[in-house]
């Protein structure tokens, strides 16, 4: 299985980092590849919405390091998205990714049933992590993402979320956030 990992948050060891590669530790096996991207660290723009991608090309004609991102995510069979929570969203890097995903639709996405280039089946994972305690605060961004990505073929999708962690290193007490994270880990692996 490939298992790619986009890692939102500026700060490598920050704590939505921290619980995904918890996550990934849960995932790695012989059999599985994981590529890990710390989209931070890349050089890429965001989506210009020249719609070159549906016109001219089926992949997205920036020539950025987000390229091979996309390329990467287009193999894979499971996605996990981390990120904290900036904003009542994911950080900018993060969506940054999520809006150049337009380009894995069909040009005529609108009208055709089968509306992304994506192989069917794909698996998502997202890990988010908020400083506010209160778990229906910002409890709409997974709704949101997996209605998103189920339009790109990711049929089994869950999140992994920590609330009330603040400063780097926070996570470490958040004992729940470590086994909804195995159990998921668990849930991909037996599918």
């Amino acid at each position: 299985m490939k298992i790619t990992c986009l890692k939102g948050s500026p700060r490598k060891n920050g704590n939505s980092s921290t619980l995904a590669d918890h996550l990934l530790q849960k995932l790695a096996t012989p059999e599985n590849s994981i590529a890990t991207y710390y989209l931070n660290t890349l050089n890429y723009r965001g989506c210009q919405g020249c719609r070159k991608c549906l016109t001219l090309s089926d992949k997205c004609i920036l020539k950025d390091d987000m390229a091979t991102v996309l390329e990467t995510v287009r193999q894979t069979d499971v996605l996990v998205i981390s990120s904290p929570v900036y904003y009542g969203d994911v950080t900018s890097q993060a969506k940054a990714f999520i809006d150049r995903t337009y380009s894995y639709y069909r040009p005529d996405f609108i009208t055709n049933p089968l509306i992304t280039r994506l192989t069917p089946g794909k698996k998502l994972i997202m890990v988010l992590t908020q400083a506010h305690p209160d778990e229906a605060l910002f409890s709409d961004i997974f709704p949101k993402y997996d209605a998103f990505f189920r339009r790109h073929n990711f049929t089994d999708n869950h999140l992994v979320r920590a609330c009330g962690v603040m400063d780097e290193g926070d996570i470490k007490n958040e004992t729940r956030a470590f086994e909804k994270a195995a159990r998921t880990a668990e849930l991909i692996l037996s599918h």
